[in-house]
Order: C-alpha cells, then sequence, then structure tokens
C-alpha cells in the first residue's frame, strides 16, 4: 500500500542506519525511518481506504525496506496499524516505536508480577532517551509511585522529575566501581533501556523475585553475569522486542495510547526538519539527545 507520510521520529537505531557499517541498512539505496505516520493513498487491501490514517512502526522498515524519511512510503499492507480514534498523526510518531518500546517493557513486567497496587520499587535506565522517558510517564499515568530514574546526567533531573519520575538517580552512584555477585537489594524491577555495564551492575541490586527487562543496547550488547542473581535470588532477566510484535496484538496496544496512556502533551518532545537530522543524530551518537524527536514531512 501508498501512504503519503506527515510525521516520521529520531529513534537510535535511526542514527546507527546512517552510519558506516552501523549495522541496521546493509544494502543501498535506502530510504531510513524505522517509524511514519500518514494517510493511505492507495491499498490493495479491503481493510484500509483511501485517506485513511494509518502507523508503521517496526518489520523491516528503514532496514531492508525503505522507511519514513521520505513524503511517500509504500509498505506491506501487514505492517500498517490503523490510527486510534482519540491519536493525532502527531502522537503517533511522539510514541513511534520507542514508546511501543516502553509499553511492551511494561507489560512484560507486568507479568512477572510488577503492579502499581504493590509497594515496589522501580527503576527506569536511560531516563532521559526516547524509551526511558516515555516509560516514565507510562508508569505514571498507570498509577506506580516509586519510579526511579537512572540517568548519567545531572542536568536532566528537573526534566525528569518534570515527567513523572518519583527521583532522580546518577549512574556513577548506583553503579559500583567493581561489579558484585550479589549486591544490597535496591529494586523490585528495571526496565532497561541501555544495556551493557549497566544492566550488568544492576542485576545485583534487584530484589528475590524480582526482574528486570533489557530492550536496549545503547550502553553496549555485552551482559556479564554470574548464576548467582539466578540461583539464589530468582530474578529473570527479560527481553523485549517491538520490532516482529505481531500485527495482530498491535492494535490493542494502540488503543492504550488514545486512552489510558495519553501522555503526548507532558512528553518531551521536539520537531526538526529534514535539514536538522545531522545534528539529531550526532547528539544521539554522543548520548546528549534527550526526549523524543519528531521529523515533519508535511
Amino acid at each position: 500500500m501508498l501512504i503519503k507520510v506527515a510525521f516520521s521520529s529520531v529513534n537510535y537505531k535511526d542514527m546507527l542506519a546512517v552510519q558506516t557499517k552501523g549495522g541496521v541498512i546493509n544494502n543501498y539505496p535506502m530510504i531510513p525511518g524505522i517509524d511514519l505516520s500518514g494517510t493511505v493513498v492507495s491499498s490493495n487491501k479491503s481493510k484500509f481506504t483511501q485517506g485513511q490514517k494509518v502507523i508503521v512502526t517496526g518489520f523491516q522498515t528503514g532496514m531492508t525496506h525503505t522507511g519514513g524519511y521520505s513524503e511517500y512510503a509504500r509498505v506491506p499492507a501487514e505492517w500498517v496499524v490503523a490510527l486510534p480514534e482519540g491519536l493525532s498523526l502527531h502522537d503517533a510518531m511522539v510514541i513511534g516505536t520507542a514508546g511501543f518500546t516502553a509499553a511492551l517493557s511494561i507489560m512484560t513486567l507486568e507479568s512477572k508480577g510488577m503492579s502499581p497496587d504493590k509497594d515496589q520499587h522501580i527503576l527506569v535506565t536511560g531516563a532521559s532517551g526516547g524509551v526511558g522517558s516515555v516509560a516514565i510517564q507510562l508508569l505514571k499515568a498507570s498509577g506506580y509511585k516509586n519510579i526511579h530514574a537512572l540517568t548519567r546526567d545531572q542536568g536532566e533531573i528537573d526534566k525528569l522529575l518534570s515527567i513523572g519520575a518519583s527521583d532522580v538517580l546518577l549512574t556513577s552512584d548506583v553503579l559500583p566501581e567493581k561489579q558484585k555477585v550479589l549486591d544490597k537489594q535496591k529494586f523490585h524491577y528495571v526496565l532497561d533501556a541501555v544495556g551493557g555495564e549497566v544492566a550488568s551492575g544492576l542485576l545485583p541490586q534487584i530484589y528475590y523475585g524480582g526482574s528486570m527487562s533489557m530492550c536496549g543496547n545503547a550502553g553496549g550488547i555485552q551482559f556479564n553475569s554470574t548464576v548467582m542473581p539466578f540461583i539464589l535470588r530468582g530474578i529473570s532477566v527479560l527481553g523485549v522486542d517491538s520490532v516482529n510484535f505481531p500485527i495482530q496484538e498491535r492494535d490493542a496496544i494502540w488503543q492504550r495510547f488514545a486512552g489510558e496512556w495519553h501522555i503526548m502533551s507532558q512528553a518531551l518532545v521536539k520537531d526538526v526538519v529534514m535539514e536538522e537530522l545531522s545534528e539529531v543524530f550526532e547528539n544521539i551518537k554522543a548520548g546528549s539527545h534527550t526526549g523524543r524527536h519528531i521529523l515533519k514531512i508535511i
């Protein structure tokens, strides 16, 4: 189907896509942009009609298949979700892959016992980034109380408190100089969007029976641990993937964004145009970006 693109978004994966040997795009020419929202121009599936507003996130968009950084995008109808009533095309990209991943991370942790009805301490890593900042807002909207935000930048503290964090912790204060086999128990659940030594250092600090979801690798792809947190504390590590999440289950999640998770007006978001992308990518690469960046096509 052919879509006239209104907005796309800027994600960590998009930054990797434009790097030499970034590991996202292997065949050229290719149009980046793993997300898009827009209006149907034509479709060979009766499910979608001309003029209908739709969303595309994940699958191979902007990777092996041309993506959202374009005025028009042709994508398989099997990758497309109808825009729910109550969401704008701009709202959808404030969420995008980052927010969708944050939602899946929360749902995955809730499947292991995380609940706003319990006195639990939840830590969100990479809190100033796209996944982390939206996760904090979704947790707040869901009624969670003890939401700890982890960041390496002291200058982000006020922003993170303003979007719902109960308190803000600095990475340098939380991670030990030398990783311990088992550390003092501090967090019942960790929503990790960073990976690397951050995730490795936090695992021994999770309470007995707790869990950590993992969805990012900005801090590195290596994860170091002993078996002790698993066999002595019963901790679970839960992988989260939003790329190939079943299309049949996506509608229900987007409906939640149109309902109790409608947090877009309070999001840390900035609209940019194509000419500003290079600067945004550099900031993401340097780890100095905050929140969500929305690429305006129309």
